[in-house]
């Protein structure tokens, strides 16, 4: 089923490289002090990106800790919801040959790859009631389609699943949600 609400457009449906311990400790030191972003990115001589999941990570680490004696009635109550970029292409370039010389056709050189791999974004919530719907977007989760996707798709999730109980948004706090 295809739906439209507004902007957004879906169809319901049944690594970056790692930072040294320096880096981290640079990134973590300049972000208390209020440092710029770009700036933080430059001193610990990185791109934003692995600056951004360096600071994700910790804020997971911290909720985790918080929720860590919770009971079962508690996470219960908690709706998980998330979206997620799937690579849906097929080597269909044949293979390349990625090697040193002498080492040609050698299989553990031998890399299918696509140079544009075509991918989807797919929305979903789950909690231990049960999952809401798959949603294919059809655009990039901006803050103006994440308040769409909460009211038409996780609002009615939630009501399936929750009936009139209380229940809580388990978000990741990607930059579209914090608006």
């Amino acid at each position: 089923m295809v739906s439209q609400f507004g902007s957004l457009s879906y169809t319901i449906v049944g690594k970056t490289a790692d930072l040294t311990v320096v880096q981290k400790t640079i990134i973590d030191t300049l972000h208390k002090e209020g440092k710029p972003q770009t700036f933080i990115a430059k001193e610990a001589g990185c791109s934003q990106r692995p600056l951004l999941n360096h600071r994700q990570r910790q804020r997971r680490l911290t909720w985790a800790k918080e929720k860590k004696k919770w009971t079962v009635a508690q996470w219960s109550k908690v709706l998980f919801s998330d979206e997620s970029k799937f690579c849906i292409s097929f080597g269909n370039q044949g293979p390349r040959v990625w090697r040193k010389g002498g080492e040609a056709h050698s299989p553990s050189c031998l890399k299918s790859s696509v140079k544009f791999p075509q991918t989807v974004m797919i929305w979903g919530a789950m909690s231990s009631a049960g999952v809401g719907p798959l949603c294919f977007l059809k655009t990039k989760v901006t803050a103006p389609v994440y308040q769409e996707i909460l009211e038409h798709l996780m609002l009615p999730s939630a009501d399936q699943l929750f009936k009139d109980a209380d229940f809580i948004l388990q978000q990741d706090l990607a930059p579209a949600q914090k608006h």
